[in-house]
């Protein structure tokens, strides 16, 4: 009959149509052509250069117009982790990249730098989930081609001071449990809700990623509707208190200080659960440090860029992003001495951080649109640091130092006495310091007694307003006044005297101490007001909207965004940054070309 001809030509068309969307979704998810990570390119790890000039042949490449490749497919804005995992990953995708920084050195906060002899990291401490196989040490391996060697930390990873009660943290599935529980016996009901909402968390962040990564207008339409809590509670996680959670399961502050104990600025009663339990979760299978000190990030992952025709210059600070007639991002302008220099190309990407690419890099005209200033804002300055670097006489050994870390806080009150401090006169500063992390770069990397014998390595390091010392801003670096030397000083004095009630045996044992303010930070990171982990990281920058909006793409076509103010701080963050811009920049999902190949690595390593 009529109606079953026309039911059966329905059938065939929507059978036809679901044939074709399988072809498209295998082309576009499954197609090697495009796939940065189709094949595993690790090699055995060549032996640790230490050789200087060969060193400096991959981290010290400066800036000159000879230098610039011809006919590149993407600029890079900053040579921080998120810019360099961007860069990496166009390249395996074959694609001619070219990173330009603005310091001497490539890695942003993974360079590092020596005094008397003694090296120092700046911003990479330890890190996590580098357990065989994981997500973020395929990442790792992938885009250095496996030339990047960890060294385990201690299983006693880190220990929290809270006042003069001490708690140390193991990592281990059931160590990291057992020993919360050991330390707060009649907490154990609390310790097991907080763990069980920290795994949900864990496991379902990804859904957080792929607001940034599914167009747009479907993110805001999800997030309007509320579709997005029918999916899943991490997203009414994330745009709660961390203490407003914490304060539900426990009335006992010290362990409300341990489920918090990772400072990155913000205090817990404004802090994001989420982002605040995925810190802690970070180390929860383990701790590692480089093999070779914080430079080897930069120094392996480079020749990865440059295999496919790119370059990483250094002293090359870009002044301004081009935006063609066409309202396009087509290249940058250099300044080259007092020259400025052009260099096109038909992606730009920046690792600047919001603030900073939007305010001061792109041309009035774009800056003012209203897209760019609704971005700017949803997103606020973060808090600078002051780090204290602390050059020791004597070997670990000697100075009875591990590789634990410390978090030391002055009280269990955790948001009343961040409120002081942030709160405080310049001249009160220094006797309101509510919290400090001690860690010794030296005792985690199996290299340093060979690079520096006989020496020890000691950072500590703790939040501190721009404000402070904003006055000092024009004055040159390493050239500023006495008064400015003074109050840096003081504070680094203060610090120290804290950590001696820790560590007596340091009382003689300091060689020399250099202290960064935010203005070091600024001059050294490119960082707006020395803010190390980008854009403040208060619950309104994890509002669901504000999320979606951050992402790899931007406003301006062809100009996308790395880094921390994609994803979240530190290098895990920084990372998944690249991945969402790589992701944009391709127009494919990496994270499924990731767990694909992290799917065959784990059957050949069964076989």
């Amino acid at each position: 009959s009529v109606l079953q001809f026309h039911f059966s030509m329905w059938f065939i068309f929507v059978l036809a149509m679901l044939a074709m969307a399988m072809v498209y979704l295998h082309w576009r998810f499954f197609n090697p052509a495009g796939n940065p990570f189709y094949t595993d390119s690790r090699r055995i790890p060549a032996p640790l250069v230490t050789d200087k000039a060969e060193r400096a042949k991959v981290l010290k490449q400066t800036f000159n117009t000879e230098k610039v490749p011809e006919n590149l497919d993407a600029i890079v804005i900053g040579s921080g982790i998120g810019g360099l995992t961007a860069a990496a990953i166009l390249a395996k995708a074959d694609k001619k990249v070219l990173v330009l920084e603005q310091h001497g050195k490539p890695g942003g906060c993974c360079h590092t730098f020596s005094r008397n002899g003694v090296e120092f990291d700046v911003g990479i401490h330890y890190l996590g989930q580098l357990h065989e196989n994981g997500l973020l040490r395929v990442v790792m391996d992938q885009i250095s081609d496996g030339q990047l060697q960890w060294t385990s930390l201690d299983q006693h990873y880190d220990t929290v001071v809270v006042g003069k009660k001490q708690y140390n943290l193991f990592s281990g599935k059931s160590e990291f449990e057992d020993a919360l529980k050991a330390q707060f016996p009649e907490e154990e009901e609390a310790i097991s809700k907080f763990l069980k909402l920290m795994k949900l968390v864990a496991t379902r962040v990804p859904l957080i990623a792929i607001l940034k990564m599914i167009p747009l207008w479907i993110s805001n339409i999800m997030i309007r509707l509320g579709l997005v809590h029918w999916i899943s509670p991490v997203f009414k996680l994330t745009t709660t208190s961390h203490a407003s959670v914490i304060s539900q399961l426990t009335s006992n502050q010290d362990l409300q200080t341990v489920f918090s104990y990772p400072f990155y600025g913000v205090p817990p009663r404004d802090a994001s659960f989420t982002i605040s339990t995925l810190l802690l979760h970070h180390y929860k299978r383990g701790a590692w440090y480089p093999r070779g000190g914080a430079s080897e990030i930069a120094f392996n992952i480079i020749p990865v860029i440059q295999k496919a025709g790119g370059k990483v210059l250094v002293k090359a600070r870009v002044k301004s992003i081009l935006v063609n007639t066409k309202g396009e991002a087509c290249g940058v302008t250099v300044a080259k001495g007092s020259e400025d220099v052009q260099i096109f190309a038909p992606v730009v990407i920046s690792d600047a951080g919001i603030i900073n690419t939007f305010k001061y890099m792109l041309p009035q005209d774009v800056q003012a649109t209203p897209e760019i200033q609704s971005l700017l804002g949803m997103v606020q300055h973060g808090m600078g640091t002051i780090l204290v670097f602390i050059g020791l006489n004597g070997t670990k050994e000697e100075l009875n130092i591990a590789s634990t870390n410390y978090w030391v806080y002055a009280s269990n009150k955790v948001d009343e006495i961040t409120d002081e401090y942030y709160s405080s006169s310049r001249a009160e500063a220094s006797d309101n310091i509510p919290m400090m992390f001690i860690t010794f770069p030296s005792a985690k990397d199996p290299c340093s007694e060979e690079k520096s014998p006989g020496k020890t390595s000691m950072v500590i390091l703790t939040m501190a307003r721009y404000e402070w010392f904003e006055e000092w801003k024009n004055q040159p670096v390493k050239k500023r006044d006495a008064q400015y030397q003074d109050l840096k000083y003081s504070m680094a004095d203060k610090l120290f005297k804290w950590a001696l009630e820790l560590f007596p045996q340091l009382k003689d044992k300091v060689d020399f101490m250099e202290v960064a303010t935010p203005l070091t930070n600024q001059h050294y990171l490119g960082s707006p007001r020395g803010a190390m982990y980008g854009a403040e990281h208060t619950l309104g920058r994890f509002n669901l909207e504000v999320i979606a909006a951050t992402r790899g793409e931007t406003p301006v076509k062809n100009l996308y965004l790395t880094g921390q103010d994609v994803f979240s701080c530190g290098l895990a963050g920084a990372v998944h940054g690249g991945i969402i811009c790589a992701s944009a920049v391709l127009n494919r999902i990496l994270y499924i070309d990731l767990l694909l190949l992290k799917k065959r690595l784990k059957q050949i390593k069964s076989t």
